[in-house]
């Protein structure tokens, strides 16, 4: 298994300090109950459509372990999470940015003593995931209702970025690559799972955009990324890394 350690090394110090991301200069934020929402020039906060609507967010974990797992990508919940804590093994301490946070399911793969700030369209979801991740011990977090071809950061305020099972759900996935590497540092990583199509053996129908594996290289390419597959495999989806290239 492949892991982010040697990536990190020479970003790694012996000292903790609270390390404050920082907004493009014309982006004002309106935190209410905890979620930051970007606020338009009349002072309204932007508001988003969410896929499955906030009055179901409540049934996304049930729905993605009993149903989307098992019948739309023919593979197994505590697989994956094994692979993405496997792949992230030794990452601490790095400001995390994580693209369609959902729920919160990076609790189960991510190390609480990393700086995390979660993004998501929906309220909703991104409210279980501050339940979540306060649950889980995480000190340093933050969550924000943007979405993610069009994110609110300053350039160069991130170490490590996640797209996990979202990426097919985005409009426009290299608009996304290049929001992603604008905003992570020099050497940066992007760490993602998403359905292709060519290893979707059980010929399920799968919601969105889905690319193959040769589409997303040469896609993260164009956009400056390095790409890196895992080699671990769980039934539909394809897990890698994008490094950041000079």
């Amino acid at each position: 298994m492949v892991t982010l350690n040697r990536v990190f090394a020479n970003t790694t110090t012996g000292c903790r300090r609270r390390i404050v991301i920082k907004l493009k200069p014309d982006i004002r934020d309106i935190t209410k109950r905890g979620l930051h929402y970007i606020a338009e020039n009349g002072g309204h906060v932007i508001r988003y459509k969410p896929w499955l609507g906030d009055w179901f967010s409540f049934l996304y974990d049930h729905i993605m372990s009993k149903s989307i797992f098992p019948k739309k990508f023919g593979g197994d919940i505590e697989t994956h999470y094994e692979i993405l804590k496997e792949a992230l093994d030794g990452v601490q301490g790095k400001r995390v940015l994580e693209l369609a946070t959902g729920s919160g399911s990076a609790v189960h793969f991510l190390d609480k003593d990393n700086r995390y700030t979660g993004t998501d369209i929906s309220p909703g979801l991104l409210k279980q995931a501050v339940k979540r991740f306060r649950e889980a011990g995480f000190q340093k977090t933050e969550f924000y209702v943007v979405s993610a071809d069009e994110l609110p950061f300053a350039n160069n305020s991130f170490d490590l970025c996640l797209c996990i099972l979202s990426l097919n759900f985005f409009s426009d996935a290299k608009k996304v690559f290049q929001e992603t590497r604008r905003v992570l540092l020099q050497k940066g990583v992007l760490v993602c799972s998403v359905p292709v199509p060519e290893r979707n053996s059980v010929q399920s129908t799968i919601r969105g955009r889905l690319y193959s594996e040769a589409e997303l290289e040469k896609s993260l390419g164009d956009c400056g990324f390095r790409f890196e597959p895992l080699s671990r495999e769980n039934g539909a989806l394809l897990y890698f890394k994008a490094v950041k290239k000079s």
